[in-house]
This record gives structure tokens, sequence and C-alpha cells, in this order.
């Protein structure tokens, strides 16, 4: 009877008079497993390759496309943005970034960043449109901001982690600034900040319906991505579970999802980058299934002329995977 964890690689072996230990088997097993893509209806074909792009970056978030289909994304502890071209190849956009973390271009080509050296939220590049928007709420600093989303209208959405979390029963630094709780803040076209929710645990990643009429937010504490309907001014209504995650438990310092970056595609599905690996929702919140990849991923977003491409960046490696489905082209995220 053939071992439960048989595969091709240990045929092979076996074919030559080789054996493989049950050990050996289960970690050729989840190579595999994590190196290419379960079937997924209309969005990934089974089989399909996770290709690796680069590793070794230094702190991995918030990829974004350019114009030309390549793709930029934070290194925030190295303090540098860093650009994947259409060939792989890797270079610097542009370096004393402030810890930027989430991206998003508005329509001039503005690229707004939330940043953590300095917590604020502003524009990055080009340089001489560079200023800041926000830097807190209520007079207390931004404890720190996490990901953003622009808006049609030249609107921004983002959110505000807090002070970074620590293990049950350790206290805070003596010497620790006190910071605006976490919340998810909304600065509308005209420049006015305006704080949306308060209620979230850890918010992490925002997202953008293709209509722009829901706001999903990621929160890592909890079991759920969250959304809210958005009116006409912007504002948003009360809180509903959007779509259940996988993954959920509790760790030592507290319970995690490990929810973090957003996407969508031009079919309204959602994309949600977590522990748990790359999770696909319907536009309705429905489970459509996990592309699990050899790191956890942090975000990801899609790029490439057709943006049918979908680069994941995560625990300082990048990847690319070629779908079926399309990137939302309203934005360019």
């Amino acid at each position: 009877m053939r071992h439960p964890l048989w595969n091709p690689l240990a045929a092979a072996l076996v074919a030559a008079g080789l054996t493989l230990a049950a050990a050996d088997i289960t970690a050729q097993t989840a190579t595999v497993a994590a190196s290419i893509t379960p079937a997924i209806a209309g969005v990934v074909a089974a089989g399909t390759p996770i290709e690796l792009i680069k590793e070794g970056f230094n702190g991995t978030e918030g990829p974004v496309v350019l114009p030309d289909g390549s793709l930029i994304f934070t290194e925030t502890v190295a303090n540098r943005i860093t650009r994947i071209a259409p060939d792989r190849s890797t270079s610097t956009f542009l370096d004393n970034s402030n810890g930027s973390n989430g991206l998003g271009f508005t329509a001039n080509g503005d690229l707004y960043a939330v940043q953590v050296l300095k917590p604020r939220v502003g524009i990055v590049h080009p340089a001489a449109h560079a200023r800041t928007l926000a830097e807190g709420w209520e007079g207390k600093p931004f404890g720190r901001p996490n990901d953003l989303v622009v808006d049609r209208k030249g609107g921004v959405y983002f959110t505000d982690s807090g002070a970074p979390p620590r293990p049950a029963g350790s206290p805070a630094p003596a010497d620790a600034p006190v910071v605006a709780r976490p919340a998810v803040y909304h600065i509308t076209p005209s420049g006015e900040l305006k704080r949306l929710a308060a209620d979230i645990e850890r918010p992490n990643g925002i997202q953008l319906s293709p209509d722009e009429k829901t706001l999903y937010v990621a929160n890592t504490a909890g079991e759920h991505v969250l959304a809210y309907d958005i009116a006409a001014d912007g504002s948003v209504g009360a809180r509903r579970n959007f779509a259940k995650l996988q993954g959920w438990r509790q760790t030592e310092t507290g319970p995690s999802s490990g929810a973090d970056g957003l996407a969508v595609d031009g079919s309204g599905r959602l994309y949600v980058a977590s522990t748990a690996g790359i999770q696909v929702f319907s536009s309705k919140g429905e489970a459509l299934g996990i592309i699990a990849l050899p790191k956890a991923p942090q975000n990801l977003a899609f790029a490439g002329p057709d943006k049918k491409t979908l680069y994941v960046v995560g625990r300082g490696s990048a990847y690319k995977i070629a779908l079926l489905a399309e990137g939302y082209g309203g934005r360019a995220k």
C-alpha cells in the first residue's frame, strides 16, 4: 500500500532503489504544495507556479502598480521604496522614504504613503509635491500608520494600527509615547482629516470595492475582514463582518488571523494576505480558496500590462503568480 504522503519525488527515488524517511517525504510535499497553486474558479489555474523574484529584502509592504505595468513596494525597515521591473530585476525607486509602508497613487501621479519612522501620512513622490497631510488625531501622534487606498476623487482612506502589540503581562516602556488609539481615517479631497472607526482592535490592510461603495478593513486581531458602506461624502456606516478568515489563533500577543494587505480584482473578489496564505473571497464574502506561499504573505497587488499578475511580498521575499483574474483597472490598486 502506498504511503499517504507518497509523491512523484518519492516514487522516483524508490524506482532508483532509494527510500525517503517519512519526515523527508512530508517536507518535500510541503515544499511542492507551497510552490504551486490550487484551482480557484475564475482566479487561478491548478498548478500555476508561484515564482520567487528575490529574497533578502528588509521589510516588505505596500505594493502598487506603476503606469508601465511594473511594481513598486516598500522596504520599511530599509527606509526605501523598491521597483520590480517586468524582467524581474529590482532597483531603488525612492530612498529615505521615512519608513513608508502602504502606498497609493492619485490620478495625477502623486504617490501617497503611510510612514512609520516619523508617523504620518502624505505625498512622498514626486519631490516637488511632497508634503505631510496628517500626523495625528486630537493632539496625539499616530502609533503606526499601516496601509492606505486612494479613491477616484482623490480622497485617502488609511489605517493606524496604534502602538505595537506586546506579550501578555509585558508593561509598556516607561518612555513609550502616548499615541492615538487604533483607527481608520479618511482624508477628504479637500484635505480634511476625519476618523471613521475607532473600535477595531488592530486595523491593518484597507481596500475599496471596484464601485467604491464598500470599504474593507483587515483586522489582524479578529477572525473576520470587516466591511463598511460608504456614503457620498466619504463617511461610513456601521461595521459588519464581511468574510471569515482561516488561521485565526491565540498568540503570545493575543488573538491573530495575521490578516494584512488587501487587493480586489475586476470582478470584485477580495484577496487577503494572511498567515494562512492568500485567501480569496467573492464580492459577497464567500470563501473561494487559499493560495499557500513558502512564506506568509504581508501584502499584494495586481500588476503587469493587463494586471493579470499578482505580486506578493512578505517576510523579506517577493513572488509573482500568473492569474486568470484581472486586477481592477480603475485605480492603481
